[in-house]
């Protein structure tokens, strides 16, 4: 084979490419707008038809990200030109790629904040723009709200079986790629995770970034005592080792020979209930009742709530694979779809009819009630226009392309969704819940879906 001398390329969304990180027929559709001047202002929701198995919440996420999408999406040429050369476009006018050059987010976005607790078939966000804008832009959203979304509800699932225990991501080696690993992190620590082993999420998101050593450490050494001390040498402020690589009862025992120098220990196979019950009475008899115990290994939410239910004396979990994948439950099947235009002035609902996949029309909120002690009591799905003792959940992120909601802080995120999470009434927190909360649509909303779907059927039928 030829020798190319090419450097291979690492793939990923940036700033500059990701205009084209879409599904094409986003584009299709925009280039026939264009073609056919049907530009009109259309209003998007963003929502979930239904809730994935054995869940009874999500916790809304992707906002910050969403936001940064929608302020910094551009065309450059080099992009431009590679849909020109496409195939599929060569009939579309030079007018469209100009229109393409000068793009930028001019229109609305209302969303419910980050770390709102949400349900099945409430819009999560909605925007309104022109057609063409709001279309191009559907891909990416879905993409962000749905695995981060989904991803956090994980996470919040773990962290409430921990019963006040300290989670940790420990899932970036499991992800399903860095980038994703990334989000994940973000995700889990909104969810209610204490810190991550993910070093360029805490770094970029000033969380706490948690980690000590592999078993590959102990195995580069002779002799196990010797790893352990050689590690206490060079982090005597942070001592935490592994002490499963061989035999988990004599790395406890070697391990209690550091002294009082020792923060914690970690067990990652095995019997954890038992060995964790032999490991800190080792520790006990040792006088290092201080000493904190972690386990990992293929944790999830209920294996975590069996080993609190047989008291096992664990300190904290260390959760990868089953958090930062859903693994239960992988996907979320979030969907865009278009609920209203404008044209010529006349305000026109939509709504789609396909069997199983009935969307409600018009432009929405969602109003949600609470009881006389704060929790949550229902919500109703109505009209955006209407009237509600109740908190309205989609605020104003974006009017007219420009920011107009202050973006917080991952942290003040974690705040927020955790109290919110307080006022979700015992029932729904349950991780084999079977109750659906109430989620009910509005007299006006119902009646105007049903006099859309009359005069549709009745079109078809002519």
């Amino acid at each position: 084979m030829k020798n190319r001398n090419t450097q291979p390329k690492p793939l990923f969304i940036n700033k500059e490419n990701m205009c084209i990180a879409l599904d094409l027929y986003q584009l299709t559709m925009a280039a026939g707008y264009f073609e056919r001047s049907k530009n009109h202002t259309s209003t998007f929701e963003l929502f979930v038809r239904k809730l994935p198995e054995n869940r009874s919440y999500l916790v809304a996420a992707g906002l910050e990200q969403v936001v940064y999408y929608l302020n910094n999406l551009t065309f450059t040429d080099t992009y431009i030109q590679y849909l020109k050369n496409l195939p599929l476009f060569k009939n579309v006018s030079r007018e469209f790629f100009r229109y393409l050059r000068n793009f930028c987010f001019q229109g609305d976005l209302f969303a419910v904040p980050e770390g709102t607790i949400v349900f099945a078939n409430e819009p999560i966000l909605r925007v309104t723009a022109p057609a063409i804008e709001a279309q191009i832009i559907e891909t990416y959203l879905l993409s962000m709200i749905n695995y981060q979304s989904m991803i956090a509800s994980k996470a919040s699932r773990v962290v409430y079986a921990a019963e006040g225990k300290e989670v940790i991501d420990f899932g970036t080696r499991r992800a399903h790629s860095p980038q994703a690993g990334i989000l994940a992190a973000r995700a889990c620590f909104i969810g209610g995770c204490i810190g991550t082993s993910n070093v360029l999420t805490a770094y970029e998101l000033g969380i706490p970034a948690i980690g000590t050593i592999a078993h590959s450490w102990i195995m580069a050494y002779d002799d196990e005592f010797t790893s352990y001390k050689d590690f206490q040498r060079v982090f005597p402020e942070n001592t935490i080792l592994l002490i499963d690589t061989y035999d988990t009862v004599k790395g406890a025992e070697l391990a209690v020979k550091i002294g009082k120098r020792l923060k914690g220990v970690r067990l990652d196979s095995g019997d954890i209930s038992l060995l964790s019950r032999k490991v800190r009475k080792i520790l006990d008899n040792a006088g290092l009742e201080q000493v904190k115990i972690t386990v990992s290994g293929d944790l999830n939410e209920y294996k975590i709530s069996e080993l609190l239910k047989k008291r096992a004396p664990i300190d904290s979990f260390g959760v990868g694979t089953e958090m930062v994948t859903s693994k239960d439950s992988p996907a979320l099947n979030g969907v865009y779809k278009l609920v209203e235009q404008e044209v010529d002035g006349r305000v026109i609902p939509k709504m789609k009819l396909s069997e199983d996949k009935v969307a409600y029309p018009s432009t929405k909120q969602v109003y949600r009630f609470f009881d006389k002690n704060g929790r949550f009591k229902k919500d109703t799905v109505g009209l955006a226009d209407e009237k509600y003792d109740a908190e309205a959940l989609l605020l104003p992120i974006i009017r007219s392309g420009k920011l107009s909601y202050t973006i917080p802080t991952v942290r003040e995120i974690q705040k927020f969704a955790t109290g919110n999470f307080a006022r979700l009434p015992e029932k729904f927190k349950k991780l084999d819940c079977g109750t659906s909360y109430q989620v009910l649509f509005s007299k006006r909303l119902r009646e105007m879906k049903e006099r859309i779907s009359r005069n549709l059927i009745g079109f078809d039928k002519k």
